[in-house]
This record gives C-alpha cells, sequence and structure tokens, in this order.
C-alpha cells in the first residue's frame, strides 16, 4: 500500500509534468500544494476513511479522488498518461538543479531536446542563452548540475574518466614503487565507452583492497585472481593479479576483446606482451586494434601530432564563445596551419545561424584577418543545415562562395532510415558538399542517432567526393570508428575534426584520434592531416572535379 510520501512524490511529479506540457496551471499548482501537505500529514493516508480524506488541510474533493485511485489501483491514470507523453530523458531533467518545469518545457519543445547528456552538450555550445531567461550563470550552474549528475551513473566517456584513471595510477605507484601497475581493459583498448577502469598488478591484491577500503571504496567483489572495488565517484576499479613472470599474457588477455581471445587461441604465460606476439611470430597489434585478429599488417596510425589543421570550428558569430581572430592566434600558436571556421548557418535560428548579409561582413572580415596572418590561413566555411527534403539551406550563388561547406543534419532527428537516407544522400549529391558532418547525429550515452544504411552513405560519399567527418567532441565520435576501414576500402577521406565552440575544444582532437586509431586510419587518409598547401591543392582539385 503507498504511503504518504509516495503519494506526495506522484503529486509532486504530476504538477511539474503538467507544467512541462503547458497544462491547466491552476490544477497544476494545486497538485504541488496537496503534495506539500500530504507530506506533512500526521496520519497515514492509507488508514484513513475515504470519505474523510478530503477533510484534512490542501486536499480537495479533485484531489481526494486521486488518492483513493492511487491507493485502490497503485497508480494515479493521470500521471501514467503525461508519463507516456514524456521522453525519460525529459522527466530525468527534473533531477538537475537550477532547472525547473518552465525551463524544462522551453528546453524539450523550442531547443527539441530530449536527454540530459543533449542539454549538457547544448549548454557546451552555449545554446542556451540564446533563449529567455537563461543567462551566463544559470548556463554556468546546469552544466555543473548535470556534471554532478552524470558522476553518479555508471557507464562514462573515456575523456570523463581519463583524468582519474591517471590519478589512480599515479596513487598507485606512489604506494607501491616496486610493484608493476598498468591499466588494462576498455580504456587501453580506446573504447568510446567505459564500463569500469581495470590494473594489472603485481601488487598484493590484499594490500590494495586495504588501500581503497582505508578510503571510503566499497569492495563490490573479490576472488583470488582480481578485486573490484568503486568508489565516491561512482567508477569501479578493477585489479587483476600477476607475477612478474604472468604480467604480459594478463595484461594481453584482460585487453583483447572476447572475439579477438577466441580467433587467436591459447595464450602461453609471459613477463611481456610483445614476448606473446614473439611466440605466435607475428608482428606486434596495438591494443586499439584488438576487436578482431588478423593477421594483415598493422598501419602506422595516425598520430595526434600529424593533424595540422582546425577545421570545423564556430566563433561568436554563431554559438562560439571566441572571435575568429582568437581562434585562429590560438591554432598557430598550438602548431596548426590553418583553420576552417564553419559557424552555423541561416536554418540554425537555436545557434544564431548567419544570414546571407552576415556571411558577406564575415568573409570581408576573414580576408582582412588573411592578410596579417603570417604563413597561417582561414577558409571560409559554413557548417550547413540539411534541411527536411536533403537539400542546404542557401542558394547555389551563396554555397559557391565558400571555400568548402561541412552539410550537418540538426533538426527532426526522430526520422526513420528511409527518411534519413532521402536526406543525407541528397545532401551527399549536391556538388557544394565537401564534408558530411556528424554522419548520424548520435551523442554517446544520451541519443542514439538516425538509422542510416553506412555502406551506402559512404559509397555515396566515395562517389561524390565528399569527405566524412569523424567528429572528435568525446560526446559524437561521429562517424563510428567500427566504420572506418570500410570507408577506407572504399576510397572515402576521413577528416578528424573538433567541431570546436571555444579555443579549448581543439584539445578534443585527441579524442578523436584515438577512435580513429581503432578503425586503422593513418594520417594520408585524414583530410585534416593534410599541410596547408595539400589541403589548398585538394579544395581546388575537388572543385574542378565537380563543376563548381
Amino acid at each position: 500500500m503507498p504511503d504518504n510520501y509516495q503519494i506526495a512524490d506522484a503529486f509532486s511529479l504530476l504538477s511539474k509534468l503538467m507544467d512541462i506540457h503547458g497544462e491547466d496551471a491552476f490544477k497544476a499548482k494545486t497538485y504541488a500544494s496537496a503534495a506539500f501537505n500530504i507530506e506533512k500529514l500526521p496520519v497515514q493516508l492509507a488508514e484513513v476513511e475515504p470519505s474523510k480524506i478530503s477533510t484534512y488541510k490542501g486536499i480537495g474533493s479533485s484531489t481526494a479522488k486521486k488518492i483513493i485511485e492511487i491507493l485502490e489501483t497503485g497508480e494515479l491514470k493521470a500521471l501514467t498518461d503525461l508519463i507516456a507523453r514524456t521522453p525519460p530523458g525529459v522527466i530525468e531533467m527534473l533531477s538537475i538543479k537550477g532547472i525547473g518545469p518552465k525551463k524544462i518545457s522551453t528546453i524539450w519543445k523550442e531547443m527539441e531536446i530530449e536527454s540530459i547528456g543533449e542539454l549538457l552538450y547544448a549548454c557546451q555550445e552555449n545554446r542556451l542563452l540564446l533563449y529567455k531567461g537563461f543567462g551566463e550563470k544559470t548556463q554556468a550552474n546546469v552544466i555543473s548540475s548535470i556534471e554532478f549528475f552524470l558522476q553518479h551513473k555508471n557507464i562514462h566517456l573515456y575523456a570523463d574518466v581519463e583524468a582519474y584513471a591517471a590519478k589512480v595510477q599515479q596513487t598507485m605507484e606512489l604506494r607501491f614503487p616496486d610493484e608493476q601497475f598498468e591499466i588494462t581493459g576498455e580504456f587501453k583498448r580506446q573504447m568510446e565507452i567505459i564500463h569500469l577502469l581495470e590494473w594489472v598488478t603485481t601488487a598484493s591484491l590484499a594490500a590494495v583492497e586495504t588501500l581503497f577500503t582505508a578510503n571510503n571504496f566499497e569492495l563490490l567483489e573479490k576472488e583470488t585472481a582480481f578485486i573490484l572495488v568503486k568508489g565516491p565517484e561512482n567508477i569501479q576499479l578493477k585489479f587483476y593479479a600477476a607475477t612478474a613472470d604472468t604480467f604480459g599474457s594478463v595484461l594481453f588477455t584482460t585487453s583483447c576483446s572476447e572475439d579477438f581471445l577466441q580467433q587467436w587461441g591459447v595464450v602461453e604465460p609471459a613477463a611481456t606482451e610483445e614476448k606473446i606476439f614473439e611466440q605466435k611470430g607475428i608482428a606486434f597489434i596495438p591494443s586499439c586494434l584488438r576487436e578482431e585478429f588478423t593477421t594483415d599488417a598493422v598501419p602506422e596510425l595516425i598520430q595526434p601530432n600529424t593533424v595540422k589543421g582546425i577545421i570545423h570550428s564556430h566563433s561568436n558569430w554563431s554559438d562560439g564563445s571566441n572571435t575568429i581572430e582568437q581562434m585562429a592566434l590560438h591554432a598557430q600558436e598550438k602548431g596548426f596551419e590553418y583553420l576552417v571556421i564553419s559557424d552555423h548557418s541561416k536554418s540554425a535560428g537555436y545557434a544564431n545561424g548567419l544570414s546571407v548579409e552576415r556571411i558577406e561582413a564575415q568573409h570581408k572580415y576573414v580576408d582582412e584577418l588573411n592578410e596579417k596572418l603570417n604563413g597561417f590561413r582561414i577558409f571560409k566555411s559554413i557548417e550547413a543545415d540539411i534541411l527536411g527534403d536533403g537539400s542546404l539551406d542557401y542558394d547555389d550563388e551563396v554555397l559557391a562562395s565558400f571555400d568548402l561547406v561541412i552539410a550537418s543534419v540538426h533538426s527532426n532527428l526522430k526520422m526513420n532510415e528511409e527518411k534519413a537516407m532521402m536526406r543525407v544522400m541528397n545532401a551527399i549529391e549536391n556538388p557544394y558538399t565537401t564534408i558530411l558532418g556528424h554522419m548520424t547525429g548520435r551523442l554517446l550515452l544520451s541519443r542514439a542517432g538516425y538509422p542510416l544504411d553506412h555502406k551506402k552513405v559512404i559509397d555515396a560519399c566515395a562517389a561524390n567526393s565528399v569527405v566524412i567527418e569523424l567528429n572528435a567532441h568525446p560526446r559524437r565520435l561521429d562517424i563510428d570508428w567500427r566504420w572506418i576501414s570500410y570507408a577506407l576500402k572504399k576510397g572515402a577521406l576521413i577528416s578528424i575534426n573538433p567541431d570546436a565552440h571555444e579555443l579549448s575544444g581543439y584539445n578534443d582532437i585527441r579524442y578523436g584520434v584515438l577512435a580513429a586509431q581503432k578503425g586503422g586510419l593513418t594520417a594520408a587518409q585524414n583530410l585534416s592531416s593534410f599541410s596547408l598547401n595539400e589541403f589548398e591543392d585538394y579544395l581546388m582539385q575537388v572543385r574542378r572535379e565537380k563543376g563548381v
């Protein structure tokens, strides 16, 4: 039988969902008041005669009927109906401090955001500032609250646990200076999503357990071969036992996928991973490539320092935080040779997209900057919205004024495959499209992205000389690395792009490189690794091929 707290929670949620949906404000306020009063009652409503429930302060006849419904059926139909009409992620937003139902309504209905992860991404792109009632302080508070909320989830992005993993590694090395510690598992394989952090160690597991339990870590599991603990940050840590003679073999078996190990066969004890490959008589395979076993030659994988240019960046002309000059100077300071400024297009009202008149003004400004940037060039680009019919949101004359065009889907993301394919394929076949941006629109742990036939999309990109973006933002990493090998076989170029909205966004290139390595990408197959001269030549060549 529901107690008063459960009944009050039902009315509180009903009130909030009514506000989110814009329903009767008076009734919503009545239910909120009822929730408050029910919590304060000195007696359990389940023990009260149904006819007397309405006699209690703050409970009218209409509310009393709903209380009786909850007591008799265990649910409230009005609430159940509203929950069914509300995306789960929108309901989850009620857990975030700093945004009430009215603001959540704006976020959902006007910004078309349906999950906490999407909301965090929008905040990082300064999207909230474009809407009434959302200032810089509110946005900063929302970011802080979401990050706190996400810390208490069990699954994490690679980028979100990287610093924590380094801190644990440092702690173990200081505490056990004479023992071996090396991270393994999903993190060593550079997976984009991490369920737990794992280490192989020659230290005593009993000593490791003592260290962590003495620091408020919970012991979740304990076996002869490993221990599993969890700390206040809600990240699980697993430590595998090894000796000096078996360290390499334990490290190897814990840093390969199950498929890889099945295809590999028996793993003999070894002190180092290199010894295991010597025993097998094959070249060393980096852990990032240990998803499916193959004896093919290991390519010279792309490295962060081989990326020469910043492609796909947003300035304060649309939803970025910095001026184009600041972004160019910062890129130059970091050793990059060029910057592709690609602010949002006119359909992106949510991101202060550029009108035709503003494009002309921006191009004039870029020309002025290029005159004083010695040996560095800013390229004029746009992240053009792919509209519902697959067209881009400027006419050909305007599109021709850009050095290159990134085409991306940003609206009406809830499409079936037929609709999504029509939009994306039409955009790829547009002769002005240079790069297909974040192919599926996914946000890791937040939004699956629209369904596509990846092979057909990749085939079309290769046939139309359209580069496929690997959006390096750690919440996107889109194209998925699992499709990179197919793209390379078809001769398609990949471009690791940061989609930067502030100067620190350039650092995301590293996460794109980590994902690209898993797909076997080399620098020669990555557009943003082209030197300035090579990049200029490529753009001219593609324009000639397409006749634009």
